[in-house]
């Protein structure tokens, strides 16, 4: 019998994260972990058995299984079975899809996320619309590579094409109109409380449109290799992401006046964000190497929340839930966590 372990039984002390997509890697720590003869223990997400990727006394890193469902985990040693330990596994919802940043909800529950394409690819429908049922249907097909979604203050769905450098605003039927051009290579948007559109050129610049579309260089930001993604919080602040060649990155906070500061820098390939209800922003990112959704408190403490891979981007839907957004398609995630759903004004 192991000298950590209880009364012969493995026992789990604790799971991180709690939250996780198939395919994600969970850190279980705990004690008399490991069997016998240094055989690797058998590791169960309900009646689904996991791939163990280190194992030892104390802790073990497994890798949730596909077709997990959100449950309990138990850890089988000798022939014994510890206690159980809960985790939320995401449920996918859609797939082959190619999303670049946060999908956007409507106040109908309606998720929309792009089949975005590479550079210059003409893509038969370039954004779906799915519903509270979890069916896709085509939104817009006459697009070029969409890129940042938001819902605007008229519950238009608004879009921007790095193809061109406009954003588009689309109708609740589909019917598309040019909103603003000249936005450069124009990726990550949203909006203010006011209903003022901000715009991420990854070339460096944020421009800020009033509602009168009169259009500002609202601040200057270091160019991305990839896109700019933007997130306002109660306070106005706007903050922003955009992956370089560093494995070391940062989140920006600008303020209302458009000054820029680094409110954390450690991040690799930051991506889509969103604030919760208390304040804290999850960013799809990786975090020591752990690939996820990243939580940063006001404080700038940083901590993976949700273990994933290929996350790009995320967005809170009611009942305190989530919708996760891999680069070819979209998960649902039961979270006990409420999001802050920014509603322009009218």
């Amino acid at each position: 019998m192991s000298p950590l372990s209880v009364n012969g039984n493995p026992h789990i002390e604790s799971i991180e994260p709690k939250c996780a997509l198939p395919g994600g890697e969970v850190r279980i720590t705990g004690r008399g972990l490991r069997p016998r003869e240094f055989r690797r223990p058998a590791v169960q997400f309900g009646d689904v058995d996991a791939s163990v990727v280190i194992s030892s006394e104390q802790f073990i890193v497994a890798r949730v299984p596909e077709g997990a469902l959100s449950g309990n985990v138990v850890v089988a040693t000798n022939g014994r079975r510890s206690n159980p330990q809960p985790v939320h596994v995401a449920v996918p919802i859609a797939e082959n899809l190619h999303p670049v940043a946060n999908p956007a909800l409507d106040e109908e529950g309606n998720i929309y996320v792009t089949f975005s394409g590479s550079r210059g690819q003409k893509v038969p429908v370039a954004i779906y619309r799915i519903d509270d049922s979890y069916t896709a249907q085509p939104f817009v097909t006459e697009m070029m590579n969409p890129t940042g979604l938001a819902i605007g203050h008229d519950g238009s769905l608004y879009v921007s094409s790095r193809y061109d450098g406009t954003v588009y605003r689309v109708s609740r039927n589909g019917t598309m109109t040019s909103y603003a051009e000249g936005m450069g290579v124009a990726t990550g948007i949203a909006f203010d409380k006011e209903g003022s559109l901000y715009v991420g050129d990854r070339s460096g610049t944020i421009f800020k449109i009033g509602r009168d579309r009169q259009i500002f260089v609202f601040a200057t930001i270091e160019p991305s290799v990839a896109a700019y993604h933007l997130a306002f919080n109660d306070a106005g602040d706007l903050y922003v992401t955009g992956p370089t060649t560093s494995s070391f990155d940062a989140v920006y906070k600008v303020d209302p006046h458009g000054h820029v500061d680094v409110f954390y820098r450690g991040l690799g390939r930051p991506q889509g964000l969103a604030f919760d209800a208390r304040g804290n922003l999850y960013v799809a990112a990786s975090l020591n190497g752990r690939r996820g959704i990243v939580k940063l408190t006001p404080s700038g403490v940083a901590s993976l929340a949700v273990s994933g891979q290929n996350l790009v981007g995320l967005a809170f839907a009611p009942g305190k839930s989530a919708v996760l957004v891999t680069n070819n398609g979209l998960h649902h995630l039961d979270w006990d966590i409420a999001g802050r759903r920014i509603i322009p004004a009218h």
